[in-house]
């Protein structure tokens, strides 16, 4: 290092830290983090960093769910575009979910196709969740879960209801109980798509450009009661168990009991569940349909209740994209899935000013939170020891979403003309800024 204590030095008059927000000077050698000191600290570097006055030094945030869909549904979104909307939204790590590629990651074959067209070509640390699906989860017939978890996926996903797609099937109560005990036994995870698929089945259909009718078609119980199911199996088997994607506020005293006995619940929510409400989503405007739904604003207020005390671990994208041409005008038979993975974070931070959040609160949410939900050691934290990545942002700054010129394969984004608080200047990965043009992010298996 010529005589340099480190590789980088990065010198902020604000940052993040598990300690809260500071003046630090940072040291990091060998991609990790060597030294957090105080402001002036004399560190050394072969390269020093000055963050700029209106800019703040943040972890890189985690975002444990996305759907990158290569290979399969390449035209969808792939590993390069995904990778790339990630970093510049200040994302340094992604957990791909196991579906809308072909083959899904329900096999260890799967998992081998996934990683081969993966490599060398992510622009940021990029793991794996393995899919729990009819095929692998009846008892007797678990072996391809094994075969995955040996092979590093962080855990599994599982669907109650039907996914969308032919090749990643739904199980069944009896199924779900089967895996999830078959996983426990691994010392893995499972982690759930949560809506009922029998109260789905008697809602009313959804069908033209009026979102109340999809909204109808979707029902807060159906999501209530496959919740129960999840909570009642973590209960009884011990496994861990995460629900994805919450999206009503019904469930949440049941959530709370649960954790307070000691079930082994965490839970998750989005950006798009979090800053936009069923009232606001446009007539034929399917770029907002997901599921489950985005529901009221009240629904929406109290989410970010559970956020401020802790009963909801963190905030992910669900990153689904699609062609345009599967976002029709028909709430019924459009894709439903929101593109979000590059503006999620200042999608998040701009509602959170307004309510009275801080950085701090946001970073707990982006970072830390699904780091420690997907077992993520390294990541999450601007501490010694952590892995070396860093998002520089701009939290005062303010940008309008134009989706033609995201990252993202596809323009389509809920977040299309929105003027958004919060601009990701930097990223940085194991301590080197990122190059969109020169992917060096790396393939991670659970440790």
């Amino acid at each position: 290092m010529s005589g340099n204590e480190f590789d980088l030095v990065l010198r902020a008059g604000r940052a993040v830290t598990p300690e809260g927000e500071r003046a630090v000077t940072v040291g990091v050698r060998d991609g990790r983090i060597a030294a957090v000191e105080d402001a002036g600290a004399a560190l050394e570097g072969a390269r020093t960093v000055d963050v700029a006055e209106d800019e703040v030094l943040l972890p890189g945030l985690v975002d444990s769910h996305v759907h990158v869909n290569e290979p399969g549904r390449t035209e969808w979104e792939g590993f390069a575009s995904a990778t790339r909307a990630a970093a510049a939204g200040g994302v340094t790590t992604i957990v791909d979910m196991p579906l809308n590629s072909v083959p899904p990651t329900t096999t260890a074959e799967g998992l081998r196709v996934k990683r081969e067209v993966a490599e060398g070509q992510v622009a940021v640390d990029v793991g794996f969740w393995g899919g729990a699906v009819p095929e692998n989860s009846a008892p007797g017939a678990t072996g391809e879960l094994a075969a995955l978890h040996e092979r590093g996926v962080f855990g599994f996903k599982a669907f109650l209801s039907p996914s969308g797609v032919d090749e990643f099937g739904h199980l069944t109560p009896d199924l779900y109980r089967s895996a999830t005990a078959a996983i426990g036994a691994l010392g893995g995870q499972i982690i759930v798509h949560a809506e009922d698929p029998t109260l789905l089945d008697s809602a009313p259909q959804a069908h033209g450009a009026d979102y109340a009718g999809f909204l109808a078609s979707r029902p807060d119980e159906a999501e209530h009661e496959a919740i129960r199911l999840v909570i009642e199996t973590a209960r009884r088997t011990g496994t861990r168990s995460h629900i994805l994607h919450l999206s009503t506020a019904t469930a949440l005293p049941m959530i709370e009991r649960a954790r307070a006995d000691g079930v082994p619940l965490t839970v998750e929510t989005c950006p798009h569940y979090l800053t936009i409400a069923a009232e606001e989503v446009p007539a034929g405007n399917t770029s907002f349909k997901c599921c489950p739904p985005i529901r009221g604003a009240a629904n929406r207020d109290a989410l970010w209740r559970a956020l401020a005390e802790g009963t909801i671990d963190c905030i992910v994208s669900d990153h689904s994209p699609s062609t345009p041409d599967l976002k029709t005008d028909d709430f019924g038979s459009a894709w439903g899935g929101v593109a979000g993975l590059q503006v999620g974070f200042p999608a998040v931070w701009s509602e959170a000013a307004e309510r009275g959040h801080s950085l701090a609160d946001v970073v707990a949410w982006m970072s830390s939170g699904p780091a420690k939900v997907a077992g993520l050691p390294a990541k999450g934290a601007l501490a010694v020891g952590r892995d070396a990545d860093f998002a520089v942002v701009a939290p005062e700054a303010s940008t309008t979403i134009d989706a033609r010129t995201l990252q993202h394969k596809n323009p389509v984004s809920a977040y299309d003309g929105r003027t958004l608080k919060g601009v990701v200047r930097a990223t940085y990965l194991r301590g080197d800024r990122i190059d969109l043009d020169k992917p060096a992010g790396r393939l991670l298996d659970r440790p």
